[in-house]
């Protein structure tokens, strides 16, 4: 079984920043792409950012220049840097992970979540 723990939410000012991390744990073998979604009350969820193994990113277009994805493989970990924050970034924040097990299938997990609040 894997968990991914978000951490680093919260309630920020317009304009500021956040850095938000996840960790994967478990019966891992091996961590393929990484990811951030979003999901604003009353809307779907959205990918943010995402990283392959191999450090190659993409970003949805509204975190372009704002936003930096980032992990490390010795940790099983992944991170998301949100600079200049606006109120239409509130949202939950999910980290996702495609997950190769020792014993068991590849398979895609999410976390649980992390809310981040941008508001004066």
């Amino acid at each position: 079984q894997v968990q991914l723990v978000e951490s680093g939410g919260g309630l920020v000012q317009p304009g500021g920043s956040l850095r938000l991390s996840c960790a994967a744990s478990g019966s891992i073998f091996s961590i393929y792409t990484m990811g951030w979604y979003r999901q604003a009350p009353g809307k779907q969820r959205e990918l943010v950012a995402r990283i392959t193994s191999g450090g190659s990113t993409n970003y949805a277009d509204s975190a372009k220049g704002r936003f930096t994805i980032s992990r490390d493989n010795a940790k099983k970990t992944v991170y998301l840097q949100m600079n200049s924050l606006q109120p239409e970034d509130t949202a939950v924040y999910y980290c996702n992970a495609d997950v190769q097990t020792v014993a068991g299938p590849r398979k895609n997990y999410w976390g649980q979540g992390t809310q981040v609040t941008v508001s004066s």
